[in-house]
């Protein structure tokens, strides 16, 4: 990836970023706990959620993380139920993002600067990767890995029947999850299929949009 290529990714990592944590960060405060609004997370400041580690790999490998936002389970009416809110509040979020820079691209599209000239066309692509972006995000923070948002989905329930095999769920998982990413991102191998379901979902919003 050439350094022009890469500073166009740059704009949906942070955006990306920004607004899944601010997810977890809202949905938290709303649902009666304030541990992220007092830690100065409910906002859209991206240095208050940037972690620099995960941006690098989102602008050279298309995936990756922010600074996780802490909640307290105790302050939630309905414990179990809203821990997994928050947690899929970040991912449907860049869901969300993502459909929202394919219609931006969509629009664009109908012009006929943006379909006919080179400049016009490399916009409405640059901003259709950013959507692509941040379907990457959706997808990979739903892996049932820790420290990802999907773990979360039994974690939640796990912590309090086996807290001790939940705790070696999250360290292992955890390095078996910086092992798998090691091993696609240098050794091109391909085992999470990350790449095919992006795919698929990109594809099926292209064509449901209509671009010709």
């Amino acid at each position: 990836m050439d350094v022009i290529e890469s500073l166009k990714i740059i704009p949906a990592a942070v955006i990306g970023l920004t607004v899944h944590e601010f997810s977890h960060a809202y949905t938290a405060y709303k649902l009666g706990d304030n541990t992220a609004k007092l830690d100065g997370r409910l906002t859209l400041n991206p240095l208050k959620h940037i972690d620099w580690m995960g941006f690098f790999l989102i602008v050279i490998a298309g995936f990756g993380w922010a600074k996780p936002v802490i909640f307290n389970p105790e302050n939630l009416k309905h414990k179990h139920r809203d821990e997994i809110l928050i947690s899929l509040a970040g991912p449907f979020s860049n869901f969300v993002v993502a459909i929202l820079f394919f219609v931006i691209a969509r629009l664009l599209y109908i012009n006929e600067f943006f379909n006919t000239t080179t400049i016009g066309l490399d916009i409405v692509n640059t901003i259709m990767m950013w959507g692509i972006i941040n379907l990457s995000l959706f997808i990979f923070n739903l892996i049932p890995l820790p420290p990802l948002d999907g773990s979360h989905l039994y974690l939640t329930f796990l912590k309090e029947i086996h807290p001790k095999l939940m705790m070696n769920i999250y360290k292992y998982g955890t390095i078996a999850l910086f092992a798998i990413i090691i091993a696609e991102t240098q050794f091109k191998l391909n085992i999470l299929h990350l790449s095919e379901l992006i795919n698929y979902f990109s594809s099926s919003v292209i064509q449901l949009l209509s671009f010709h």
